[in-house]
């Protein structure tokens, strides 16, 4: 296994309202955040628990809406295994301004959150011009970015990865891919036509190894039609934690038994290598 794992999708929540104050996306808070709040300092405890290494913690907009501030002060915290994933409204015309200075404080990568927990996804903001420059200044500091959609928005993605080759887009959930039809997977033919993208990556969380466990769909036929189009090097494990329930440790093992079938320099990737590129002060 993997000498270095890590995880780039764990989210925290701070239990101080008044400096942190909750201020959602889309005016809904996610239950999870309610329920399960995580603290950084239980995430790193939830980490060791776990083997993990290091981890790029994505900023919860059901949350904190646009205010980064914990998850940046959070990772500062623990600098030496944490970098922080941010939102910020794309389509504001001083997104590139407000980006710098989240950089400035700390932020390693940015995420567009286009619906999920709290709201069904609209990709519409995802190739509206007003983001564009966002867009231009992501290529130019290096910053990668994550997009929650669903097979909605893949036509939006494909035109983005297009305009900003230089620019990593990492698909949150892969995207959320329809598998239960199993082999060949011919429902989620949407997800494979971005293949010949170069700077699309996925990301690897509970949900898709929940997914290969319904109908005709299993983990032996999927990741590795997976791997054979994008190449474990586009491949990147997420825990989602503590959104999904179980432990760190729980969900880290459930991801590794999904991907047994993939060979040892496979699941380097997928587990480490991945990451480090994406975020190089994980490495």
């Amino acid at each position: 296994m993997t000498s270095s794992i890590v995880d780039i999708h764990p989210h925290i929540i701070s239990d101080d309202e008044t400096r942190y104050p909750p201020a959602p996306l889309f005016g809904k808070r996610s239950e999870w955040s309610k329920e399960r709040p995580t603290t950084v300092e239980t995430l790193i405890a939830a980490m060791d628990a776990a083997g993990v290494a290091k981890a790029a913690v994505v900023h919860s907009s059901t949350t904190y809406g646009f205010d980064n501030s914990y998850v940046v002060d959070g990772c500062a915290k623990y600098a030496d295994r944490l970098v922080a994933v941010g939102s910020v409204d794309v389509l504001d015309p001083d997104a590139p301004a407000r980006i710098r200075a989240w950089v400035q404080r700390g932020l390693a990568g940015l995420r567009l959150f286009t619906g999920g927990s709290t709201k069904e996804f609209d990709p519409s903001e995802l190739d509206d011009p007003r983001s564009f420059p966002a867009w231009e200044l992501c290529g130019e500091l290096g910053l990668p970015m994550c997009i929650q959609t669903g097979p909605i928005g893949l036509p939006q993605v494909t035109a983005l990865a297009r305009r900003f080759a230089n620019v990593r887009i990492v698909l949150d959930h892969l995207g959320r891919p329809e598998v239960a039809d199993g082999a060949p997977y011919a429902k989620a033919q949407s997800l494979f036509d971005l293949a010949s993208l170069e700077n699309i990556y996925l990301k690897l969380t509970p949900r898709i190894f929940g997914d290969v466990k319904k109908e005709k769909a299993s983990a032996e036929t999927f990741f590795p039609r997976v791997v054979e189009a994008f190449g474990a090097q586009r491949m990147a494990w997420g825990s989602n934690y503590p959104t999904s329930p179980g432990t760190l440790a729980d969900i880290l093992a459930t991801a590794q038994a999904g991907l047994a079938t993939l060979d040892d320099e496979d699941r380097e990737w997928i587990f480490g290598k991945t990451a480090q590129q994406l975020y190089p002060a994980l490495a």
